[in-house]
């Protein structure tokens, strides 16, 4: 059975917000947005339980925020900006500029 991801038009303001909501789940997405290679769920510096992170993917899949890939026995992650970009013209960006402007010194720089 295959991952359910919501198509462009399906994605809700309110799902996406939800998502991005949860601290962990906006580092993750802010993690993506620095990178262009999807990245395996373990490759996050995340620190909570296997089945906890494992949630956060999920909220952040099924939101329409994230799109996961099974290669093998890895699950790939990979940001869906160009799809909330269309669906919700500079929410992502705003979201990510907020929570620069509130991160500590070497955190993560975003684009």
């Amino acid at each position: 059975m295959g991952l359910h991801h919501p198509d462009r038009d399906e994605i809700q303001i309110a799902d996406v917000l939800h998502a991005l909501s949860d601290p962990q789940r906006l580092s993750i997405v802010s993690q993506l947005a620095c990178e262009s290679a999807p990245r395996r769920c373990g490759a996050f510096d995340i620190d909570v339980t296997k089945s906890t992170l494992t949630h956060h993917f999920r909220v952040l899949r099924e939101a329409g925020v994230i799109h996961q890939q099974e290669e093998g026995t890895a699950r790939m992650n990979s940001l869906r900006r160009e799809d909330l970009d269309a669906r919700f013209p500079g929410l992502l960006d705003a979201v990510l500029a907020a929570a620069g402007e509130h991160a500590g010194a070497g955190d993560h720089q975003y684009a």
